[in-house]
């Protein structure tokens, strides 16, 4: 099976770290904790005039580098292509990405070691990434084709409305994916 893994927010804990982050260099603004995202964009929640102050946040080098990985994920990772599964780690650069894309391949480097960089693919549109399935926490995709992969959801507070479609942790992956046969 060709599994395609999204990095941010199903890899490597964005969320956490953003917040984390946030709370470091602006401890005087408002936060919006974890659990109470509903958008899948952070910046989508919060007021208009902290949106730049965000992106800023988001775009500064090493934010991408310092976020750690969600506990299981690197596991789950190893543990599907132990199972001899082809795995590839899918994301995108912000559009202020000068630090972005260097420090992804340097996460992907230090949290799954070497011979996992030339499994990353950047892609902002899915669609043209051919796969069985897609783990991803974005709600929702559009793009220039129909997918070749089912959209599993990795779950998040912020797309919890999502129904119809298989959704998972690092805690059941094999039993979502695999249902129990691996």
């Amino acid at each position: 099976m060709k599994i395609l893994v999204d990095m941010d927010g199903v890899l490597a804990d964005f969320d956490d770290g953003f917040l984390k982050t946030w709370q470091n260099l602006h401890a005087d603004k408002p936060f919006i904790p974890i659990d109470q995202r509903t958008t899948f964009y952070v910046v989508d929640q919060y007021p208009e005039e902290l949106k730049d102050l965000i992106r800023q946040t988001i775009a500064a080098p090493n934010f991408f580098g310092s976020l750690p990985p969600l506990p299981g994920s690197v596991e789950a990772l190893t543990g599907m292509r132990a199972m001899g599964h082809d795995v590839y780690i899918c994301t995108s650069a912000i559009s202020a990405f000068r630090s972005c894309v260097v420090e992804k391949f340097e996460w992907v480097e230090a949290h799954l070691g070497t011979d996992w960089v030339k499994s990353l693919i950047f892609a902002k549109d899915r669609t043209m990434l051919r796969g069985d399935v897609l783990i991803d926490d974005r709600p929702a995709y559009e793009g220039g084709f129909v997918p070749s992969w089912e959209h599993v959801i990795f779950d998040r507070p912020y797309n919890r409305e999502v129904v119809g479609k298989r959704r998972l942790t690092w805690d059941d992956w094999k039993a979502v994916l695999f249902g129990g046969n691996e």
